[in-house]
Order: structure tokens, then C-alpha cells, then sequence
């Protein structure tokens, strides 16, 4: 198990989970998913998309990197 303290990047569309995630691999940066199941998403809307949890110590470069994905 991984010492590496994770913090919540964002929830994001699966697809712009997709390209982020191959940015946060191209870039080293750790990281892990949480995806909603289809039954999930039916009874709670607050649990739509991707939840992406990054390596703490690298969150700013992982946000310049959602930034770009997301066109902000």
C-alpha cells in the first residue's frame, strides 16, 4: 500500500476523465478514480462522472493540468 496522501481534484465528466488521466500518468503525477455505477447515477444525482483524487503534494500542478483539459 502507498504512503502518498491523496486530496480531491474534481468530479468531471467521464470523458474529460479519460484525457486527464492519461495527463496525470504522462505527467507521473499519482492518482485514483472513483466512478459512479449506472444505478448510482439514476437515484443520485449528486453522483454523476469521475471523481479523480491526486498525490497532495503535486494538487496545484494537477489542477494546471484539469485547467487545460476542461478549456479554462
Amino acid at each position: 500500500m502507498s504512503d502518498v496522501r491523496t486530496e480531491l481534484l474534481g468530479q468531471f465528466t467521464d470523458e474529460h476523465a479519460e484525457v486527464l488521466l492519461d495527463r496525470l500518468e504522462a505527467a507521473g503525477i499519482e492518482h485514483w478514480v472513483k466512478r459512479t455505477g449506472a444505478f448510482t447515477r439514476v437515484l443520485f444525482a449528486g453522483d454523476w462522472g469521475t471523481r479523480v483524487f491526486v498525490d497532495t503534494e503535486r494538487l496545484d500542478e494537477a489542477r494546471q493540468l484539469a485547467d487545460e483539459v476542461l478549456g479554462t
